[in-house]
């Protein structure tokens, strides 16, 4: 069957369990949940063979100048037949006149230079039941948070607007803060995710408070399976191997400028959301 009488159709809440079968195929770990709440944040597609779901894409939109890509399967049946561009462009179109954002596998490399994307960093994916940590002073757990205050921090180091993911993340996540003086100067997040828990985002002044915050989980959650995505410029990927989080994959963090993006960089993004695997 050719790639043409396939449809491409907004992704909806029904297509959910179909789309969780996908990624284990691919071999993610994602949960029902996990790709619900990046449908909640997302103009999301699937690609219909006779109204079985062979493939999706997402374009999660962060504010007017940025969007990110996730969550690229097609079936193993169904590669090799033009799909993963059509989902692909399809998702591109949603994104409107925005810089676009993705993280690449090998495979996918090819396409997503075509489609205009250049290879900006690495990204290391880090897991699994973490060493004993003995707690840092001056990180605490905070009962709840103030969305749209962290949201600003993170898009200083994010250079985008995530707010409604830290919308999100507010009832979703467990919040943990570094502040001297009543200032904050960074937080990192704690969520179920996959197997087990994902530490992300992570944003800091420097890489000592970021250590700090991530030493400070790993100490509160002894026994506990945990996920950390990090870039290698950050430095973090070897100390997190170091603490007992294997490096076991990651991706190409890729590009396709459209927008002028600034941002101020006092703070730094040291950990990323799982969803920047998707």
């Amino acid at each position: 069957m050719q790639a043409s009488l396939i449809d491409i159709q907004p992704f909806q809440p029904e297509h959910l369990d179909a789309a969780v079968e996908l990624s284990r195929q691919a071999g993610w770990p994602h949960r029902k949940e996990d790709w619900a709440l990046v449908l909640s944040l997302s103009k999301g597609f699937v690609a219909l063979e006779d109204g079985r779901v062979v493939g999706t894409a997402m374009a999660t939109l962060l504010g007017e100048t940025c969007a990110t890509v996730n969550m690229v399967i097609v079936d193993e049946s169904m590669r090799g037949r033009g799909l993963g561009r059509q989902l692909m462009q399809a998702a591109l179109d949603a994104a409107e006149n925005r810089e676009c954002r993705l993280v690449a596998t090998a495979d996918g490399l090819p396409l997503y230079e075509k489609l205009g994307f250049a290879a900006c960093g690495e990204v290391r994916q880090h897991q699994g039941i973490p060493s004993a940590a003995e707690r840092p002073v001056g990180v605490a757990w905070v009962d709840s948070i103030d969305p749209a205050g962290l949201a600003a921090l993170d898009a200083q180091a994010f250079g985008a607007d995530r707010a409604a993911l830290f919308a999100e993340l507010a009832s979703r996540a467990r919040f943990a803060l570094v502040r001297e003086q009543g200032v904050i100067k960074g937080f990192a997040a704690l969520r179920a995710f996959g197997r087990g828990e994902v530490i992300g985002p992570v944003v800091a002044e420097d890489v000592e408070i970021a250590k700090d915050l991530i030493t400070f989980i790993l100490s509160e959650r002894a026994g506990a399976f945990l996920r950390v995505d990090t870039t290698v410029d950050t430095g973090l990927a070897p100390w997190l191997a170091e603490h007992g989080l294997a490096h076991v994959g990651g991706g190409i963090a890729m590009r396709r400028p459209k927008a002028d993006i600034s941002a101020d960089k006092k703070f730094r993004t040291f950990a990323l959301t799982s969803q920047a695997l998707g």
